[in-house]
């Protein structure tokens, strides 16, 4: 018998991940072109929410990009990801998956700030976006990504390499990023959401 943790949805496929990626494209351009205040009220910030309890940025994070280039690189992150993961998963697996990490990845962040003493801010889907990079690597570990559209990688050795470029990147001269902190944090939540929820390991169905 599966517990309410483990228990499934029934299989829809409705192709949320074209939708996720025009949410962030609309709010993007809204932000940019309209209401530049957008991104502030969306964004999280550690004060914003501490002392004005704009709680709702644990969630709107996800939804904000500094610029073209992240929005881009991000959404199409998504879309290669994205897309083979909910085919797999099913519509409404893949949208919980991706907002629990997504919103998870946020709070610990926010942890971080808080405990550090940091007043930064965070926006974009990228904690999200690794989560679901693993994701897709559990699916299809015999996946072959092409780096840079050039040099070919299985999706297994990207997921460990991204880690390593990330573990690098927070204990190296720029490692009070939180930045990386949300990477690392989307792909530990994504791990144990496999183990926990898919019933998974992920290293099993790598390496074994």
């Amino acid at each position: 018998m599966n517990s309410i943790i483990n228990r499934k949805f029934r299989y829809t496929y409705s192709n949320a991940t074209v939708m996720l990626i025009a949410v962030n494209c609309i709010v993007y351009f809204v932000a940019e072109l309209l209401y530049p205040a957008l991104t502030y009220y969306f964004a999280l910030i550690p004060s914003a929410i501490v002392y004005g309890h704009y709680y709702w940025q644990f969630v709107t994070y996800m939804f904000v990009h500094g610029g073209i280039w992240h929005l881009f690189s991000n959404m199409l992150g998504l879309f290669i990801f994205g897309s083979a993961a909910e085919r797999a998963v099913g519509t409404r697996e893949f949208l919980l998956f991706y907002l629990l990490t997504g919103i998870l990845s946020g709070i610990a962040s926010f942890l971080v700030y808080l405990f550090t003493g940091t007043n930064a801010i965070l926006l974009g889907a990228s904690g999200a976006l690794y989560a679901v990079m693993l994701l897709f690597a559990v699916i299809y570990p015999r996946a072959t990504i092409y780096l840079f559209g050039v040099l070919p990688i299985r999706a297994p050795l990207l997921v460990l390499l991204y880690f390593i470029i990330e573990m690098a990147g927070q204990m190296g001269s720029y490692g009070g990023s939180v930045a990386h902190m949300t990477h690392l944090f989307g792909l530990l939540f994504a791990y144990l959401y496999c183990l926990i929820r898919m019933r998974i390991n992920p290293w099993r169905v790598w390496f074994s």
